[in-house]
């Protein structure tokens, strides 16, 4: 299939290209490795603060993209506004307190709320039930909780299991029945009123936040008293008066346990907000059908005084939407625009689990059914530091070429043999992707809608991916101008063309 493709690449290429091949090549040429650096030389600088969701850089950001598509003579893509606000939350703590017996402990050397979790509010309680690890798992045989009732109770546990110390972390923490997470789905399950995990990292070594992680929808629900206490606080509670270690409360009696315990918090949710930036280029007989150019342009932002950059994740998509912008608001102004009409749209809260896209999916300007494609551009400017292969300096991803359209494959191919002809590498399209590329960029809310997508990516996974070091030196400009460029020649065939991309093939991925 694959051979087949390629040896028609020439015939198709001359057939989709024939009548305007010279305003293309002549446009394509406005995309240049100047143009490139100088527009990333502002999203990736430090006076943009890394860009993080909700922030003042990032709106610092939306506001350079807004100012730059305004000057290339394209619409407002959002009735009369460049933009698509969002709304995003956060919470904060503004008290806590803790006291067994009358005496009061401290916040971070003996105790600590889940943010997360916790609501607001007074809770006093007589006693508590210790549940030793608190786990409950049945391919283990483990049952901690065995004849145990601890139903409106608050149960007292220790943290990891008896064979690790500490949570699981990584992929699987939140199903491993040692993790916090599990230990609190299994106390909640149970009825109980709270959880008190017993850790020994107390005093804190670095403060625990008070303010929490963005969230993009705002949860009303009731919340769930979690919270982390020292062997000191946990000494108290089980009446003794001797400090008991870690190990003494390993060989603890599991029951009930007399002790006055009150705790306190108050948690204030702030109403925050970020946006999508939405330009648009009018089509001419067909624009009332639509071609997205989409990249985010939202990064970490910054820890402490420390600059998450975000050149190539994703500076480079976003400055490759821009300059793919300029010379397609060029070709207009000589007439020589699109027959459908292109939104180019830069996405904030990607970093956050793809908010910003998903927003616009849920909340669309522009009909999905007649969105012909998303052409998504998420890394563009560096080389995959894990590609050992000869074409290093010459490829880029491409992913979603054999999913929900068979007209994706055969219009990016010919673009690119009539372009850059760099290698189209289909490596993360394989259904057994361990990095589950095809779900981790902003392309996917489209996808789910049913609109035909091509996501292109460098692969930089590893090196300074989500790193400070993510920085403007690094990115190799030749190479991206090269992706951008046929990228451009792409979007031009699907912006030109007669019929809409046949919506012909299922999205199912097997393992997902």
């Amino acid at each position: 299939m694959k051979k087949l493709l390629f040896l028609c690449l020439p015939l198709i290429g001359s057939m989709a290209f024939a009548q305007s091949k010279e305003d293309l090549t002549k446009y394509g040429s406005l995309i240049t490795q100047q143009g490139l650096k100088e527009k990333l030389s502002v999203i990736a600088s430090a006076e943009m603060e890394g860009r993080e969701t909700a922030t003042p850089g990032q709106k610092k950001a939306a506001a350079y993209i807004e100012a730059q598509f305004k000057k290339m003579g394209l619409k407002p893509g959002n009735g009369d506004s460049y933009q698509q606000l969002y709304p995003v939350y956060q919470d904060a703590l503004t008290n806590k307190k803790l006291s067994v017996n009358g005496r009061n402990f401290e916040w971070d050397k003996d105790y600590s709320f889940s943010l997360q979790t916790i609501g607001s509010g007074d809770w006093g309680y007589n006693n508590t039930i210790f549940a030793g690890y608190g786990i409950v798992d049945s391919a283990n045989k483990i049952n901690d909780y065995a004849n145990l009732d601890v139903k409106g109770k608050v149960v007292l546990v220790l943290e990891g299991s008896a064979t690790a110390a500490a949570p699981a972390q990584g992929r699987g923490m939140n199903t491993n029945p040692a993790s916090s997470f599990a230990k609190m789905r299994v106390a909640m399950t149970k009825g109980a009123a709270g959880l008190l995990v017993i850790s020994a990292d107390f005093p804190r070594k670095n403060p625990t936040p008070v303010k929490g992680s963005m969230y993009l929808r705002k949860n009303d629900a009731a919340g769930f008293l979690m919270a982390t206490i020292s062997t000191e606080v946990a000494t108290a509670l089980v009446g003794r008066t001797s400090q008991l270690s870690v190990a003494d409360f390993k060989n603890l009696k599991k029951g009930n346990y007399v002790a006055e315990l009150k705790l306190a918090a108050t948690k204030t949710t702030e109403n925050l907000e970020s946006s999508n930036v939405v330009a648009l280029l009018p089509g001419t007989d067909k624009k009332d059908e639509y071609l997205f150019v989409t990249g985010h342009y939202d990064h970490l932002g910054k820890r402490g005084n420390v600059i998450y950059y975000g050149a190539d994740d994703d500076g480079s998509g976003t400055v490759g939407v821009m300059q793919m912008a300029e010379a397609w608001a060029a070709a207009a102004k000589k007439g020589k625009g699109p027959r459908r009409s292109i939104v180019f749209m830069t996405v904030s809260g990607e970093e956050k689990g793809l908010w910003g896209s998903e927003y616009y999916s849920e909340h669309p300007i522009y009909p999905m059914e007649k969105t012909t494609a998303d052409l998504n551009i998420d890394m563009v400017g560096r080389v995959d530091t894990e590609r050992k292969t000869a074409d290093s300096l010459n490829y880029v991803y491409v992913i979603g070429h054999d999913k929900l359209s068979t007209d994706l494959p055969i219009i990016n191919e010919a673009a690119n043999a009539n372009s850059s002809k760099i290698t189209l590498d289909y490596k993360y399209d394989d259904p057994n992707d361990k990095n589950f590329i095809y779900y981790r960029s902003d392309h996917y809310n489209f996808a789910k809608k049913g609109v035909p997508i091509l996501f292109f990516y460098d692969g930089m996974l590893l090196a300074d991916y989500h790193q400070p070091t993510d920085t403007i030196e690094k990115i190799n400009f030749d190479l991206m101008q090269k992706r951008v460029m046929m990228i451009f020649h792409t979007s031009w065939e699907i912006a030109n063309r007669d019929n809409m991309l046949k919506r012909d093939l299922k999205l199912n991925m097997p393992g997902r």
